[in-house]
C-alpha cells in the first residue's frame, strides 16, 4: 500500500512496450500505477544533442525531475515521500565508473543523475548480476515472461539511435527492432540469444528496390551471449534466418 510505482513513458520504449508494462503492472501484478506519458518532454530536451553520452546524462536528470513532480502532486494524498526506489544492478555502478573502475558509459540511474536529487535513494538489486537478479525474480513467484524479458537500457532507443533523435528515426528503428525479435521468436531462438537488438547508425546507403534507386537508414542487428551482463561474445544466426 506504500509502493507507489511511477512508470514514466519517454518515449523510447520499444513497440507496444509502454502499454505493455502498465498492463502487467496494473492487471497481473495488482500494483498503483501512475503512467506519466512524458514523450514531447523528453524528445525537446533531446533535440540536436548528438554525443551518447550527454544524451544519457539528460535522461537521467529528466526522469528525476518528473518523478520530484509526481512526488508534489502525491503529495496531498500520501503526505511527504522520501524515498526513491531504483533497480540499479551491479554492471550499471561498474560501467559508470562509480566505483575504482573507468567509466565506459553513464547509466542514466547511477552517472546520469543530477547532483541534487531530492529523494533517499533505495537501490536492493545494486550488488546484484543480471542473472543473479533473475534467480531472485523466480524465487519471488514471478513470470517467466517478466523474468526472461530482454535487457533494455533505461535510456532507451535513444543510444540505439545514432547522432540525433528524432520521431521518424525512432519510428524506424522500433519497426525494425519489432521485426528482428519477431523473427528471432518464430525462429525458436529467444531463450538462447542473451540478447538482440536492431540499432540505427547515423548514416543512409544507396540500394536497388524494384527498378528505382533508393537512398535510405541502415540498420544495424545485434545479437550476443552473455551471462553476467559484462561481457559478452557474438551469437551465431542462421543464415537463412538473416
Amino acid at each position: 500500500k506504500n509502493l507507489i510505482c511511477v512508470f514514466v513513458d519517454h518515449g523510447l520504449l520499444r513497440k507496444d512496450e509502454a502499454d505493455q508494462v502498465e498492463k502487467t503492472f496494473k492487471d497481473r501484478l495488482n500494483m498503483n500505477l501512475i503512467r506519466v506519458n512524458a514523450q514531447e518532454r523528453f524528445l525537446s530536451k533531446l533535440a540536436g544533442v548528438t554525443e551518447p553520452e550527454k544524451k544519457r546524462k539528460i535522461i537521467g536528470e529528466e526522469f528525476i525531475r518528473v518523478f520530484e513532480e509526481e512526488k508534489q502532486k502525491l503529495k496531498n494524498e500520501f503526505g511527504h515521500i522520501d524515498y526513491l526506489v531504483q533497480g540499479t544492478i551491479y554492471p550499471d555502478v561498474i560501467e559508470s565508473g562509480a566505483s575504482a573502475a573507468s567509466v565506459i558509459k553513464s547509466h542514466h540511474n547511477v552517472g546520469g543523475l543530477p547532483d541534487d536529487v531530492d529523494f533517499e535513494l533505495i537501490e536492493p538489486l545494486r550488488q546484484l548480476y543480471k542473472n543473479e537478479v533473475r534467480q531472485v525474480g523466480r524465487e519471488l513467484g514471478l513470470s517467466e515472461e517478466i523474468v526472461g524479458r530482454q535487457p533494455f537500457p533505461g535510456p532507451g532507443l535513444a543510444i540505439r539511435v545514432l547522432g540525433e533523435v528524432t520521431e521518424e528515426k525512432l519510428k524506424i528503428v522500433r519497426e525494425a527492432d519489432f521485426i528482428f525479435r519477431d523473427e528471432i521468436k518464430k525462429a525458436g531462438l529467444q531463450d538462447k540469444i542473451w540478447q538482440y537488438f536492431a540499432a540505427l547508425p547515423n548514416i543512409r546507403s544507396v540500394g536497388v528496390m524494384g527498378d528505382e534507386r533508393t537512398y535510405s537508414h541502415t540498420i544495424i542487428l545485434r545479437a550476443v551471449h552473455s551471462t553476467d551482463g559484462m561481457t559478452s561474445q557474438w551469437a551465431k544466426i542462421p543464415y537463412e534466418l538473416l
